[in-house]
């Protein structure tokens, strides 16, 4: 065999699309690729390398010979059917929230936490989109004069939320363009009482609200941000975190508001963008001479977080604040799983059956 024999689970979603490309594009060496999803899905073709590849049901079964299996498919879906995967001997890279804050599962951005991967056992967590790119934005930070505290403000493109919302958002917004009533079904979270358009509008909820008044996609940025930068303590004190999340009516990449305060009273602007700029996965654009900085339109389609408006808070000392862009279906998902999966094939904790 000359390489490995992939699964991706959840193929005709709008990340298993995603997935598929990366793959083609990874630098793994890939043997075969197989492509799951539900019984209603079971039967459709879809490309891969050009050629025409039979979506299958998943099942337990699915997973025989399998060395890696990517899924991104709901998290019952994993909860049911990547234990099946590791007990036929696959590594389970997994993109929904079933196992990120399980302290038996890794949570992994490559950029950050690498070496978290030599913790697994079979099952490896990719975070939240929201998460990741703030991540890799403040791990150069960190490194370079220590992190103390974060405060970050979302602006979250509808495709977080799915096709179907993505759908939503072009029929309401031709809607309001044709002077008719827009009408919601999806938007805030589809389980929810009460549904808001997301055209010309911003929504300050995804997912959600806990007891405390905070959305569970808060908490996750939250907690899974400790857990990744914390050597996987999700409760850490080490970082002060909290965030606010809002939907905006842009199809794909979330930018972001970043306030972070560092330990080193010597930082400075300067030294930060360096740091920045010599990162793995970073893009700086910030020049605002010149209006350069990230946007969500031109980071589409790309693998990398950019970043810009590296800026003093005038009144805290040791304090900045910046914004970061990048496209939550790739970095923030395909792209970032199959990153894992890299990482541990270079690790040697990648094995073909």
């Amino acid at each position: 065999m000359s390489g490995y024999n992939v699964a991706i689970v959840g193929a005709t979603g709008a990340v298993g699309a995603r997935m598929i490309k990366m793959v083609e594009q990874t630098s793994l060496p890939v043997n075969s690729v197989k492509l799951l999803a539900s019984s209603r899905s079971a039967g459709k073709q879809l490309q891969f390398n050009g050629q025409a590849l039979t979506v299958e049901e998943t099942v337990p079964e699915s997973f025989e010979g399998i060395d890696l299996a990517l899924f991104s498919a709901g998290g019952s879906v994993s909860k049911k059917f990547a234990p099946e995967a590791v007990k036929r001997g696959a590594v389970v890279v997994d993109n929904t929230s079933a196992f990120r804050m399980d302290p038996k599962i890794p949570l992994v951005v490559p950029e950050v936490n690498e070496d978290a991967l030599y913790q697994h056992h079979g099952i490896v967590a990719n975070p939240n989109c929201s998460t990741i790119q703030m991540v890799v934005a403040l791990e150069p930070i960190r490194k370079a004069f220590g992190l103390k505290r974060v405060i970050v403000s979302t602006y979250q493109a509808v495709s977080g939320a799915g096709n179907r919302a993505l759908q939503e958002l072009h029929d309401e917004t031709q809607a309001y363009l044709d002077g008719k009533d827009m009408e919601a079904h999806i938007l805030p979270v589809s389980g929810d009482k009460k549904h808001y358009p997301i055209a010309f509008n911003a929504l300050p909820q995804i997912d959600v609200f806990e007891e405390d008044g905070y959305t569970h996609e808060e908490w996750k940025m939250i907690h899974e941000t400790k857990k990744i930068m914390c050597g996987g303590d999700m409760d850490s004190d080490d970082i002060k975190v909290t965030a606010t999340c809002v939907r905006i009516p842009v199809p794909v990449s979330h930018s972001e508001s970043v306030y972070f305060e560092v330990e080193d009273p010597k930082a400075t602007v300067k030294g930060i963008q360096d740091a920045l700029a010599a990162a793995p996965g970073i893009v700086l654009q910030d020049d605002p001479d010149n209006q350069i900085y990230p946007q969500a339109h031109n980071a589409e389609g790309s693998r990398d977080t950019f970043v810009g408006r590296v800026r003093p808070d005038q009144e805290t000392p040791q304090a900045f604040q910046m914004w970061d862009v990048s496209d939550n279906m790739l970095k923030g998902a395909a792209w970032n799983s199959v990153q894992i999966a890299e990482h541990m094939h270079k690790l040697g904790l990648l094995h073909m059956q």
